[in-house]
């Protein structure tokens, strides 16, 4: 287990609230397939009903999961949203919603060499349909839904856009999920968009800012760490990602550790001085996962990193007694 802890809660043991947390606060990143982790991660908090849900922030694969999430939470609480994430889940592994068909054929070597609006130029996204089969976009955007800060990069300025509850819509989602060399770019009131993991995966200080929940869990799934040099142009291009789509999460930690004793000392509310982060990691539970394809939507793959996930939660809210406090950069 690897779980991060904001240096800035200095309270002893006997001070500490009771744990798991009564509020929490998620962060889900994004990462394709291994979102299933997130899944089985968000199934097993689900389950322990002390723990009380007060925002989510999701970009790519996490920003589908933080709204089947809130819509099933919305809509038929506890059990209403396990339900939501098992279904959109196995329809995935089914259908291979999460990719555009041509490169999942035989002939997807030659998809990867086109752009999609040569492969695929009539913008057919099956995502679309299975999120709006699931979510119930309009109940999210009404105020009793939980908070969701959903996020996606502009194209033309290369800055990130935050869809709250009132602007969310599945294109919104779609935006989010947007990866340029297999989809479409979406537009959304005149506004070119693509995938949020380019400039916040997942946005952290945003949640941070406007949850009012004191304990954040981040939950990351682009391995960090690789155990081998990558050799041939898929492998290299698959480091790349991982470096990319962890260096913005890499930064947001960062500027939480120098946020939060600014934001203590003016905070009457006590959430920034009571702040605590952690985080469960994927690769740490997964094996090899930094060579693992996250196009990978096989169900044996699917399943596997839903019992991880939820073995991962499982030790998080068993682990305050037994895991030493660690900085954030630890």
């Amino acid at each position: 287990m690897d779980f991060i802890k904001a240096a800035l809660d200095l309270r002893s043991k006997a001070t500490r609230p009771p744990w798991p947390p009564r509020h929490l606060a998620l962060a889900l990143q994004g990462g394709g397939s291994f979102g299933a982790f997130t899944w089985g991660a968000l199934d097993r908090l689900l389950e322990d009903e002390s723990i009380e849900f007060d925002a989510f922030s999701g970009a790519s694969a996490g920003a589908v999961n933080a709204v089947l999430l809130a819509s099933g939470l919305a809509s038929g609480g506890r059990e209403g949203a396990r339900k939501s994430l098992e279904e959109f889940w196995s329809h995935v592994s089914q259908s291979q919603v999460l990719l555009p068909k041509a490169v999942t054929l035989p002939m997807g070597f030659l998809a990867r060499a086109l752009s999609p609006y040569q492969f695929n130029p009539f913008d057919l996204n099956p995502l679309r349909g299975a999120l709006e089969s699931r979510v119930d976009f309009e109940r999210l955007r009404h105020s009793s839904s939980p908070r969701l800060l959903i996020a996606a990069t502009r194209v033309g300025t290369a800055t990130l856009r935050i869809f709250r509850n009132a602007e969310l819509t599945v294109d919104a989602v779609l935006a989010s999920a947007c990866l340029p060399l297999l989809h479409h770019t979406i537009e959304i009131e005149g506004e070119s968009y693509w995938d949020g993991g380019y400039v916040a995966n997942p946005p952290l200080t945003p949640l941070v800012m406007e949850s009012d929940a004191s304990n954040v869990l981040i939950i990351q799934l682009t391995p960090t760490r690789s155990q081998t040099v990558p050799r041939t142009r898929q492998e290299i291009e698959r480091r790349i990602d991982q470096i990319n789509f962890n260096s913005t999460l890499d930064r947001e930690i960062e500027a939480i550790r120098l946020l939060a004793p600014l934001c203590a000392a003016g905070d009457q509310s006590g959430k920034w001085a009571k702040l605590r982060l952690d985080r469960i990691a994927a690769e740490n539970e997964v094996e090899l996962l930094a060579e693992a394809s996250p196009a990978n939507l096989d169900w044996s793959f699917v399943s596997s990193l839903r019992d991880a996930g939820r073995a991962a939660a499982s030790g998080w809210i068993d682990q305050y007694d037994n895991f030493p406090a660690k900085p954030l950069d630890s």
